[in-house]
């Protein structure tokens, strides 16, 4: 029956992998206590924690958890929890591995996903979240400074194009009181004879050869 000092241990690391963002697992052999101290301090700069555990009670609560670790559990390995920013951490364990090849990084946790040293490096090639928040604002705010400036710069033409006019009314007074061209008159509309006119001039054109024949039997 496990003592309630490795119950309780196993609790405590159980919980540290359930509240951080993430949890990277990296081997310190090989470093000084120097070395060791500046890890703790860069880490704790940038919101995490390196605890290093017994191992057994590791693997213990990372069981309980279901994440498989594999072997990386073993020998001199200590757990770095990264409990504001996931990606600030691997930064850190990426650049101070560089620098001391004594630190290895071996794997991590991200959610709920097991990661390989692999992902942990590309994870720490991402830009870090205030940056990414900075970007994405400032996306979102393009929209509208392309409004303002578009609004601004109609505004620059409009203005400039009225005192344009202005200036052009002041040196030449004649444009101002040039009269505006008259409108051609519209043709005179031809109106076509009515019906009823044309039959009565047809009638007197056909009744006046008439009156001399009228006249001559009177005469016999």
């Amino acid at each position: 029956m496990p003592r309630p000092e490795k119950v309780q241990a196993v609790e405590e690391i159980r919980d540290r992998f359930g509240s951080a963002r993430a949890t990277y697992l990296a081997e310190y052999r090989g470093l000084s206590v120097t070395q060791q101290q500046k890890l703790r301090r860069e880490l704790r700069a940038a919101g995490g924690e390196f605890k290093v555990v017994k191992m057994s009670l590791a693997r213990r609560a990372a069981d309980e958890l279901g994440f498989d670790f594999g072997d990386d559990l073993t020998g001199p390995t200590g757990l770095a929890f990264a409990d504001t920013d996931a990606v600030s951490i691997a930064k850190v364990l990426r650049d101070f591995a560089k620098e001391n090849e004594a630190l290895v990084i071996k794997s991590g946790v991200l959610g709920v996903e097991v990661l390989t040293p692999e992902s942990v490096t590309k994870l720490a090639d991402i830009e870090p979240r205030e940056v990414l928040l900075a970007k994405i604002a400032g996306a979102a705010k393009a929209p509208l400074a392309n409004l303002a400036g578009m609004l601004g710069s109609f505004t620059r033409d409009a203005a400039s194009m009225f005192s344009q006019l202005l200036e052009k009314k002041e040196t030449d007074p004649a444009a101002e009181e040039a009269p505006a061209p008259q409108e051609a008159a519209a043709p005179e509309e031809v109106t076509a004879p009515e019906p009823a006119a044309e039959a009565a001039e047809e009638e007197a054109t056909e009744t006046e050869p008439e009156a001399p024949v009228a006249e001559a039997a009177e005469e016999e």
